[in-house]
């Protein structure tokens, strides 16, 4: 079995990456060598006009959510520590560039490869490139990931 970075970030309700939000897309990330990769089995209710293909908002959230979470998984690892332990580690997105190619077919599950283009004391940049189940590019993306304070976990700290 697999670790997944989500499981391991305990209270996480975002749409896409929070595994304790049941009606989120709740993707799964984990390294491979130097790739995080996440590998998603998209649904009819994820599809755009035509009704074959993805909606390219749900393939940004996939991107987005992926990039950010393998942030937090290698500030931990950097940290020499297991996700999830001691003080709480959080990023957010800065910003999301996203190229898409073609249209990405809702038959088969999808795959996100993302790596590391450049890293600061407080961000991370990522190149995500997405795959459909045929393994060709279908999208590009780009996020820069922020870490943030602990208010951004206090529900009353955050917007008060």
């Amino acid at each position: 079995m697999k670790d997944f970075f989500q499981d391991k970030l305990i209270g996480n309700n975002c749409y896409g990456c929070g595994a304790w939000n049941k009606k989120g897309l709740r993707i799964k990330s984990f390294w491979e060598n130097d790739e995080a990769v996440c590998i998603f089995d998209p649904q009819k209710h994820h599809a755009a006009m035509p009704p074959d293909v993805m909606n390219g908002g749900t393939i940004s959230t996939i991107i987005d959510c992926h990039c950010v979470c393998s942030s937090i998984a290698d500030s931990y690892k950097s940290e020499g520590r297991e996700i999830g332990q001691g003080e709480p580690i959080w990023f957010a997105t800065g910003f999301l560039k996203i190229d898409f190619k073609k249209p990405t077919r809702i038959d088969g599950k999808v795959t996100v490869r993302a790596k590391i283009m450049e890293k600061k004391n407080k961000s991370t940049l990522f190149i995500a490139k997405f795959f459909d189940k045929n393994e060709e590019l279908t999208c590009q993306g780009e996020v820069l990931s922020v870490k943030v304070s602990k208010k951004w976990t206090d529900p009353k700290g955050f917007f008060h």
